[in-house]
Order: structure tokens, then sequence, then C-alpha cells
């Protein structure tokens, strides 16, 4: 046996000798910034648009942090998906660095410009996301600006296919959105049909801006000559911008709305961004008594329904039409505010809206949004979520740039009061357990809400929360509703408790992180789940 490894050896020898062209020779290591630099768990990425999650996970892959994958995340969105990331919107992301032990948010949201003119037919928001994504890479990337901007850049100007996400947004305001020649010319194929999945175009105006944004990073778009020309093509399709209203945007870095769980801290977004409030809100009524934990399984969506009823209904006694509150956010998640507003729960029985006394919605509010959140080997991550008020903003694309404008923001119905990233950490470890955002307009908060109750609370796999049905209730009108395939028997037990029960296909969209060991402590404990309701993606390099 001996002899035949050695001839076996001997043979190898030969072979890798005469044959090293074939790759036999051990290659040269990997440099840092190449794909496939880091080997084993490298973190992942979780997306609503697949091509995004997949630049971010070659980004974690060369030993990016978590800041440049959300960067080259964030710059294949503005191509791949302008219906809600275009250059045009904004948005808000939270920021948990492993190095410095600190969580930040960041309010980049479009903006309502100092003066709108009558002459705009479709008023649109100042950006927010060049500038905002630009704060976020400056203080916590490693790698090139540059070579992050790029991936954008080639995918707009050699092409790439559509996604399903894109067309799922596209279909339903074709005929409106093609009435513009520049969206016209991004939509249509050649023959005058409508693109479809699969389809690949190429956004050359697009690429120019993206170029100069790589190159000289954002002034260039908020104060330089492209801003001249930006305004002119704002104008000349009916949106209100100036150059003051570009050159006073400021992106916000802010401190996040905290709360402790048990040995962990549970992170929302402060107003604007009020979707952070309610979360914040649900999430302490929920575990206030062990209420959800103590739960039978129909209880648990008796409960779900009954405290977001609680919390929309208390924001809609206190958001105003700037999007702030009216009270201190601490207060308003404080024990007891909490106290008060759960304390008239009873496990038998629906509260009627007709409790809260509130004065009916100026408008239907159901901004579309988009998330992504990424997590580092190191246990940093990043959480966004972005908008442009509306289904593809203004639906006007500003003349010779390619990009699609965001409407301004407006009481309910446009706006940021969805947007709600949260993250939860052990801030005696400094461990990362849960990293978390939505999308899907009112519904996206208690989408989260319904996945991290069950993760977090109920100590089930994140693949089980996710998947399960949800149940929403907005406070106006006084309806629960339902997804489909929630089970006969909780139907019921919602109805026998005086719900006013609907079905709905979708209740929102949840990208999320769940490390029930920790991380990096035990990143083998680590899941990675992009909605099976959509169609993102999530990618874990571990697997």
């Amino acid at each position: 046996m001996i002899k035949l490894d050695r001839n076996l050896r001997y043979f190898g020898t030969i072979i890798c000798l005469n044959f090293f062209l074939m790759g036999c020779l051990p290659s040269a290591p990997l440099e840092l910034g190449k794909e496939g630099y880091i080997k084993g768990f490298i973190g992942g990425v979780a997306a609503d648009e697949p091509r995004a999650a997949l630049e971010g996970q070659k980004i974690l892959s060369a030993g990016g942090s978590a800041a440049d994958a959300a960067t080259a995340v964030y710059f294949t969105l503005a191509v791949t998906l302008p219906s809600r990331a275009s250059l045009g919107g904004g948005g808000v992301c939270m920021v948990f660095d492993h190095k410095t032990k600190k969580i930040m948010a960041l309010d980049f949201l479009s903006r309502v410009p100092a003066s709108i003119p009558a002459s705009a037919s479709r008023p649109s928001a100042v950006p927010g996301n060049p500038l905002g994504i630009f704060a976020l890479h400056n203080r916590f990337g490693r790698f090139q600006w540059e070579s992050l901007v790029v991936i954008g850049e080639k995918l707009a100007r050699l092409g790439t296919q559509v996604s399903r996400t894109l067309i799922n947004d596209l279909e339903p305001v074709a005929a409106a959105l093609i009435a513009d020649p520049e969206s016209r010319g991004v939509f249509l194929k050649a023959d005058g049909d409508l693109i479809s999945e699969g389809t690949f175009i190429r956004q050359i105006n697009l690429a120019g801006v993206l170029s100069n944004i790589r190159r000289r990073g954002p002034a260039e778009f908020y104060r330089g000559k492209f801003s001249r020309r930006f305004i002119k093509g704002v104008q000349a399709v009916g949106g209100s911008l100036s150059l003051n209203d570009l050159i006073a945007f400021k992106p916000k870095w802010k401190e996040v709305l905290s709360r402790e769980f048990g040995f962990h801290e549970i992170n929302f977004m402060l107003p604007p961004a009020s979707g952070g409030l309610l979360l914040a809100q649900m999430f302490g009524m929920l575990e206030m008594n062990d209420l959800f934990d103590d739960a039978s399984e129909g209880g648990k969506y008796h409960i779900l329904a009954e405290t977001a009823l609680r919390s929309f209904a208390d924001r809609e006694r206190r958001l105003r039409d700037d999007f702030s509150v009216a009270n201190f956010p601490k207060e308003l998640i404080s024990n007891a505010h909490l106290g008060k507003l759960i304390s008239n729960y009873r496990a038998n029985h629906h509260l009627s809206l007709n409790e809260f006394k509130l004065s009916p919605k100026k408008g239907s509010e159901n901004s579309p949004t988009t998330s992504f959140v990424v997590v580092d080997r190191d246990g940093s991550a990043v959480a966004c979520s972005l908008t442009m008020n509306n289904n593809f903003g203004t639906g006007r694309m500003a003349k010779g740039t390619g990009i699609m404008l965001a409407a301004a923001p407006s009481d309910h119905a446009k706006g940021p009061a969805a947007l709600s990233p949260i993250i939860v950490r052990n801030k005696h470890t400094n461990n990362l357990f849960f990293v978390g955002a939505a999308s899907g307009g009112i519904s996206a908060p208690t989408a989260l809400i319904n996945v991290i109750a069950r993760a977090m609370i109920g100590d089930k796999k994140l693949s089980q929360a996710i998947s399960a049905p949800r149940v929403h209730h907005s406070a106006m009108p006084d309806i629960t509703f339902y997804e489909p395939h929630l089970a006969q028997k909780t139907k019921s037990f919602l109805i026998q408790r005086g719900h006013n029960v609907a079905a709905t296909p979708v209740l929102g969209f949840v990208n999320a992180v769940y490390c029930s060991g920790g991380l990096p402590r035990s990143p083998e404990t680590c899941s990675i789940k992009s909605d099976p309701r959509g169609d993102g993606l999530a990618t874990n390099a571990s697997e």
C-alpha cells in the first residue's frame, strides 16, 4: 500500500510538471478587493431585487465592509429598480459598526422643494439618494468610492436583464409611464412592445450621470455643472426643483430609538420615518407581560392585530403633516405610555376603532418602498429602506438624464411614514442578533413585527417566521387584513373575537438576518432571508 501511495504521488508530480497550465500548481493568493478573497463565512445580503443582492455579495466576498456592500447594492438598484430606488429618490439607513460599537441612523429622505411653482404639473422631491449613500460610504466604507459606483454604471451602460420585481411595478402604470418620451426609450422594446422579465435593457443617459458621480462624487450632482442641467431636465417634464434646493440638501446622522429586550437592545428609526415608532410600540406591547409568548397560535394573530391597531391609532393622533410627531418619541415608547395603550386589551375581544375618536384620513397611505439588509463577517450591519413616494415617483424622467423623479412627499399618502429598518444587538457582548427591513407601503411595519415577534420572542427559525401568514391593522378602516394562506381555524378565531376581516394577497415583504447565537461569535447560527412572497434574493456565503 505504501508503494502504491508513493507511485501515486510520483504520478501526480509528473502531471503537475507537464500540465501546470491546466491549473495543477497552486494559484497565487487573491488580493483584498478581489472576489473570493474572504474564505468561509463572509456575511450576506437580502434585497427585493436579485441582481442587487448578488452585486453586494461580491463586495463582501472581496473583503468589503457592510457599508461597501450596501453602496454596491444601492447603485445596482438605481439601475435595476428605478421604480423605488432611482437617484431621484431618498430613504433611511441604520448602521451598526462592530468596531466602534455604535448604532446610528442616517436620514437622506427626499425633501419637499422650498417652493413649488404653479407651473409644476408633477411636483417632484429634492433627491436624497446620491448624497445619502455617499455619507454612508464616507463614514464606514473600506473600498474606493469609484469601485462601487462603477458597478451600477456598467449595468446601465452595457445593459442588464429586467427582473420580475421591476416588471411587477411597471405593468400597473405602464400606459401612463410610456407617455413620457424619456421613459419610453427605456421601457419599450424596439418593436414597440413593453419590456418583459428577462428583457435586456441599456440606460445610456443614466450611465453618464453615474460616471459623473463615480469620478467627482455627489458634489457635481448637487452644485456643479450637472446640477444646472438636471434642474432644466426636471422643469421640462413638469417637476419642481431649484439649484438652492439641491445646494441646501444635507443627509442627517441621527440617534436611534432604543428599547431593552432581555439582554439585548432593539433599535428603531426616529420620525419622520415613523414606521420605527410603530415597530417600537408594537414590539413593546407584545413583550409586555409575555402577551405574545403566552398566547395560543390563534391568540398570537389576535394580539398582533390588536397592538397594530393601537399603534396606528396612536400615530394618527400625533403625526403632523411634515411627518414629525407631537410628542417626544422616547415618551411614546415608554412602559408607562405602552401600558396605557394596552391596558384595555382583552384576549377574547377586539377593541372597536370608535374608542379612539379619530378624524378621517386625508388620503390613502401606501407609498411603495424597497429595502435591503447587509451583514459582514465582522458583525457590522446596514439596513436600508428607500422610497420614491409613489410607484415610479412622478412617472417622469428628468430630460436627458435617465433619472426617474421622486414625487414630492405630501400628507400620509406620499411620504416616509412606512420606512422601518431595525437592528438588535447585545450591548454587553457587542454581538449582532437581528437585522431587518421591510417593503410594501403601509403594511411594511406590521410585516416586520410579524417576523421579529416570531423569531425573537417566539424562538422560531427565521425561515418559519418569515413564511408564516401575516395580519395587519392600520386603525382606519377598522379591518383586520390577513393573507389567504392563514388557516381557516385562525380566521374563525379572529371573527369570534369581533374582528372585521378581509383577505389581501400580500402583507409586506421582509428582508432579514437572524443570528440566534450572535455575530461574529457564532456565524454558523446566521440565517439570511428575502421574503418568499416577493422575487428578491438572499445570499449567504457560508452555504
